[in-house]
């Protein structure tokens, strides 16, 4: 019998602070089954009852949040605030936060579809909940891969292959 690994049950919940993600209205069925397909291939243990927070947002509310905790004063396409140092040490992971703009500009400058790059941001702010970084080469290519691995599952091709996604974190 296969192992199944940890447990990803885990509670979503989902804001949307822009009316325009009202254009898009798939992102809550892609934003679970994203959080879901990462949890299961990361294989990272959860507390009991854990949640993630996911906001919808706009560039500008985005670039606020950028340059508060940050100190960046720019939108950027994700950013990502961790509860703890282990997932496996509280219910609460942490929140996810994805600008509309930048993230459609960008899919449109790099070609890819809207649901892909949604997709792919949710996967990445998911990621560093759980403790993954891009800070040196190392932990860049670990977390890269790991990301290609979880969209492949989803169906969506190598975001890396063509364009750097420049993703704040």
């Amino acid at each position: 019998m296969n192992d199944p690994g940890p447990s990803t049950d885990i509670a979503i919940d989902i804001a949307v602070e822009s009316p325009l993600w009202d254009a898009f209205d798939e992102a809550d069925a892609l934003a679970e089954r994203a959080i879901e397909t990462a949890l299961q291939h990361a294989r990272v243990e959860l507390f009991p009852g854990a949640e993630v927070s996911l906001l919808l947002s706009d560039d500008a509310f985005i670039r606020s949040l950028n340059a508060r905790w940050r100190g960046q004063d720019k939108p950027t396409n994700v950013l990502s605030f961790p509860a703890a140092a282990n997932p496996a040490a509280t219910s609460v992971l942490g929140d996810i936060a994805i600008a509309f703009e930048t993230m459609a500009r960008e899919a449109d400058e790099e070609g890819k579809s809207l649901r892909a790059h949604f997709t792919h941001l949710v996967v990445h702010g998911l990621l560093h909940l759980i403790g993954h970084d891009h800070e040196s080469e190392a932990e860049a290519e670990a977390m890269e891969r790991l990301e290609r691995e979880i969209l492949a599952a989803l169906g969506i091709d190598d975001p890396y292959r063509l364009a750097f996604v420049d993703s704040d974190g």
